[in-house]
């Protein structure tokens, strides 16, 4: 909920962002007449965890008071916040300071996915991997880490899929879900599993060939750079999409991010988080499609077209309007 509170006592303590505070786009807000958003605040500390340049427009323009809105987490988690609140929105974070805030994320939240901390911090898995594998005193918890969706993997599935087939062989009566729970792996996964040992298979899929990742440090800084580094996306007749169109959409968004008319107000934000699932790499789209259980496939196909059709409905609205 969102709160006025007193300027004063509020305070600004660590930050991602190693740069310190950015003057010039400060002196932006400050010139911005649309409301911004409340500045998210720690409630146990009163520490500004996101909206530090909106806070410092505030006492510029003379302001007593700036909306807030609280958040009771612990620390470790409120600096969680404040990295995902800079890499969504407003002024981003330089790569460096990305990796930074990973390498911290990983000491604190050591059973969080490579995936997960890397969609928290705006890197590559890949990246997230590399620094995981170089922290030193990496504490990982053996056997499993959290996913995104907030269930717990293993870390190692080749084992949990060796353990579902062994209890398959061993009690072919055993439901998926007993499998799954037994092995630690997903009711999907025990499914493919026993469908491979019904057609005589190994229990583990052969891996397949990936393109090796480039070092961390040459991680790019914009959705536009990603694009230009990674594999072009591959239609479904097995075609790639030239690379280049992809970094020209990505570039097209990061120009919009930049833009405060759509950043600062909750339905431009909305629109910028849509257009940033279509800046993903061919890699990434490759990814997503491999993670499309078998039964799933109809229903994601349907809908992929249908949402296709949605927004070729939403650029014929808007030309006529320009038009008009």
């Amino acid at each position: 909920m969102e709160v006025e509170v007193e300027i004063g006592s509020l305070f600004v303590a660590t930050s991602p962002r190693s740069a310190g505070e950015d003057q010039d786009h400060v002196q932006a807000l400050v010139e911005v007449r649309v409301p911004l958003p409340p500045v998210l605040v720690h409630r146990p500390t009163m520490r500004v965890i996101d909206g530090v340049h909106r806070l410092r427009a505030a006492q510029l323009r003379g302001d007593e008071k700036i909306p807030v809105t609280y958040f009771d987490g612990s620390e470790s988690d409120a600096f969680v916040l404040a990295v995902e609140s800079n890499v969504a929105h407003g002024l981003p974070l330089s790569v460096a300071d990305r990796k930074r805030a990973a390498g911290r994320i990983i000491t604190t939240h050591p059973q969080w996915s490579d995936r997960m901390i890397a969609t928290t911090t705006g890197l590559s898995p890949g990246t997230v991997s590399e620094i995981r594998r170089r922290a030193a005193g990496d504490t990982l918890i053996e056997g499993s880490r959290i996913g995104q969706d907030g269930r717990i993997r293993p870390v190692n599935i080749a084992a949990g899929r060796a353990l579902a087939g062994k209890l398959i062989q061993e009690n072919p009566g055993l439901s998926l879900r007993q499998i799954a729970r037994e092995a630690r792996i997903s009711p999907e996964t025990a499914r493919d599993v026993r469908n491979r040992l019904h057609r005589g298979e190994d229990p583990l899929p052969k891996p397949r060939v990936r393109a090796r990742p480039g070092p961390a440090s040459a991680a790019p800084a914009t959705s536009a750079e990603r694009a230009r580094t990674e594999p072009p996306a591959v239609t479904s007749d097995g075609e790639a999409i030239s690379r280049s169109r992809i970094a020209a959409r990505a570039a097209a968004v990061d120009r919009l991010k930049s833009d405060p008319a759509l950043r600062f107000n909750e339905t431009g934000r909305t629109l910028l988080r849509l257009f940033n699932f279509h800046t993903l790499t061919g890699a990434e789209w490759q990814a997503i499609i491999d993670s499309v259980p078998p039964h799933c496939v109809g229903m994601v196909t349907s809908l992929a077209r249908e949402c296709a059709c949605v927004w070729e409905e939403i650029a014929a609205r808007m030309e006529h309007e320009a038009i008009a």
